[in-house]
């Protein structure tokens, strides 16, 4: 609109030019009065445009492409590994395996998201791919080693994440590692490098407790000492402003069986000082609710061993296949975290209780 109005101007000025020999003083006063009413018409056309524009946004939904059948209610696998190692184990996958179960998964249309935001609802997964959330227990020196030249072992578990990221940026290593004891990671002196080379790079620190004790017979100042105590001990390595170690993996998948101290594996006090998890992680066996489901429980987080050894029909290849015979089963993301898009028959299953749009269609 501006450059109309420079052009007009541009006429303007060559019109009088020529004027000068031709027209009269009275026909130039003319001239410019027709041409300063075109220029202030076009303004208000513009300015008027500009206003409808904000009087009719552009609705969200219709970014979301139906076509791909979005379905927010459906399951997303939370992956449990343990360890990289030279040979194939029950807790252990090879590095090969590893990029193995990177590379089906992201054929199949998987992405990594962190378990905080699984567990916030924050769904961030682009439209038509599912969300998954990759976990690593105890914190072994195989899961992130630095070599004696300070480079990254490349077959270590974060040093895989980061190769494959890096040939497949739209696989993020989003991955959340459960640590216990004082020596994560197993080198002392690089703890804290380690935790902001992390952070940095989208990943995560929960909490897998002080000792890895069996919480089945704990009292509730046992938890909160295994709790609250490790959780202080590794945000004391994080110069992250406000980043809380505030989620956690049950050491053997174990809860106490007196259910009056089950509340202190997800608050509770130590030394003085508080902790509050966001999300309680068990050990398994079947793919979690959607966040967005009326059953979800963050407080009990089911994981699928990432495994081929040992995982009695349960594993993640197991799994893979289910959601490849059952689609209708599998998230499926609309790509707009604040939208929870469902076919209408699965409307049922999204809670009553949200804080976003939920959008129902028709998938017939």
């Amino acid at each position: 609109m501006i450059k109309k109005a420079i052009l007009i101007l541009m006429v303007v000025g060559l019109m009088m030019g020529c004027s000068q020999v031709e027209s009269s003083e009275f026909e130039e006063d003319e001239i410019v009065e027709e041409a300063q009413v075109e220029i202030v018409e076009e303004v208000d056309k513009g300015q008027a445009q500009e206003e409808n524009q904000l009087d009719d946004p552009v609705d969200p939904r219709e970014a979301i492409d139906l076509s791909l059948e979005p379905n927010e209610s459906g399951r997303i696998m939370v992956l449990m590994y343990h360890n990289i190692g030279e040979e194939e184990e029950e807790w252990t996958r090879t590095p090969d395996n590893f990029i193995k179960d990177l590379q089906v998964l992201y054929e199949k249309g998987y992405r990594p998201i962190s378990l905080k935001d699984y567990a916030s609802g924050n769904i961030t997964t682009p439209q038509g791919y599912t969300p998954i959330v990759i976990t690593f227990d105890d914190g072994n020196k195989n899961n992130f080693e630095y070599m004696e030249d300070g480079s990254l072992n490349p077959d270590s578990a974060v040093g895989l994440l980061m190769d494959f990221h890096k040939k497949n940026p739209d696989f993020s290593p989003a991955a959340t590692f459960f640590l216990t004891g004082d020596i994560p990671f197993g080198q002392r002196e690089l703890i804290g490098q380690k935790f902001e080379f992390l952070l940095n790079k989208g990943m995560d620190i929960g909490n897998h407790s002080k000792t890895h004790a069996n919480f089945t017979q704990a009292s509730a100042e046992l938890l909160q000492r295994e709790i609250g105590e490790q959780a202080q001990y590794l945000e004391s390595f994080i110069e992250a402003e406000g980043y809380k170690v505030n989620t956690i993996a049950l050491p053997y998948g174990t809860r106490p069986k007196d259910e009056s101290k089950t509340s202190y594996l997800k608050e509770g006090t130590y030394d003085g000082v508080p902790y509050d998890n966001i999300a309680i992680l068990n050990v398994g066996w079947n793919p979690g609710y959607s966040p967005y489901d009326e059953r979800f429980n963050p407080e009990s987080i089911p994981r699928i061993r990432a495994s081929e050894m040992k995982v009695d029909n349960v594993g993640m290849y197991n799994y893979l296949e289910y959601f490849d015979n059952n689609p209708d089963q599998r998230f499926i993301s609309d790509g707009n975290p604040d939208i929870i898009t469902v076919p209408d028959d699965r409307a049922e299953q999204i809670g009553s209780q949200q804080d976003r749009e939920i959008y129902i269609y028709d998938k017939k």
